[in-house]
């Protein structure tokens, strides 16, 4: 399945839950505002999703000559991928993390926390651009994107949701109360969306980690970095919306096992396991 189809399709299942949840909070009359809503944040996601999650992360470009070894590794990786050199942006933010967006492999960026350029190695963290260079290669960054706007815009209907029930309840479109279903949405709703962003994005890192691992031609690089940055991540917390935990190579929320299990992340323990095996033999799968 092409990803255009992929986001499309994604699109498409983060609408309907969008609608729903409009129907919930004002019946026929919020179907219609849900519908308006839906259009107005898939073309803007489509177009400008890069742009707002960039900014939602305060991330600036940064520089060839304030980072030039950083920019030579991912010159070096992206003629290795066959794509064209992203742009480069760093996060204020000491977790170290990183993450890459735009809607095509001619509008790449991958942005990197200033944590993660103080913390690893310079053989990690180009395993690490390696690994977003392939999400890059592969056309993943538009779908992770529209995913992380569009579920952010379905959290903001369930906080109105709250906010509806606790200043006169929900109405159906016979104008009769329907607290219950304001209720089901409020929780249905985002946990919707985060099972249909689990549903894409797990084969996804996967994917990227082994042809991260071919890029940079050191499955034990980007294994020692995952790593890391997974123990750090116990450590040192990242302000992050939720909503956007599949952007990044490792996710910036810390929790409980029940957020484990909807991690939009497969486990850590098996991607390790994965690129221990990729250097063990020489083969790379995907």
């Amino acid at each position: 399945m092409t990803s255009q189809i992929k986001t499309l399709l994604l699109m498409a299942g983060l609408s309907a839950v969008l609608i729903v949840m409009g129907s919930a909070l004002g019946g026929r009359q919020g179907i219609l505002i849900a519908l308006v809503f839906a259009v107005v944040m898939n073309i803007g996601s489509f177009w400008f999703s890069d742009k707002i999650v960039l900014s939602m992360y305060r991330a600036q470009e940064l520089a060839p000559e304030d980072a030039p070894m950083v920019h030579g590794m991912v010159e070096e990786l992206a003629h290795r991928a066959g794509v064209p050199k992203p742009k480069l942006y760093i996060v204020p933010q000491e977790a170290p993390n990183a993450f890459a967006t735009g809607r095509d492999p001619e509008h790449g960026v991958i942005a990197v926390t200033e944590g993660i350029m103080r913390l690893l190695p310079p053989e990690q963290l180009r395993g690490v651009l390696a690994h977003e260079m392939a999400h890059i290669a592969h056309r993943d960054i538009l779908i992770q994107t529209v995913a992380g706007v569009l579920a952010s815009a379905i959290t903001a209907i369930a906080n109105m949701l709250q906010f509806s029930m606790i200043f006169g309840g929900s109405r159906d479109e016979e104008g009769n109360s329907n607290p219950l279903a304001a209720i089901a949405m409020m929780i249905l709703g985002p946990l919707a969306a985060a099972l249909i962003q689990m549903a894409i994005s797990r084969r996804r890192e996967y994917m990227a980690d082994a042809a991260g691992a071919s890029y940079c031609a050191d499955p034990m690089a980007l294994a020692g970095a995952l790593n890391n940055l997974d123990a750090y991540s116990r450590h040192i917390t990242m302000q992050a919306n939720p909503a956007t935990e599949n952007m990044f190579i490792v996710s910036p929320l810390t929790g409980d096992s029940l957020r484990r299990m909807f991690s939009t992340h497969p486990p850590m323990e098996e991607r390790i396991a994965n690129l221990q095996e990729m250097a063990r033999t020489g083969r790379y799968p995907g």
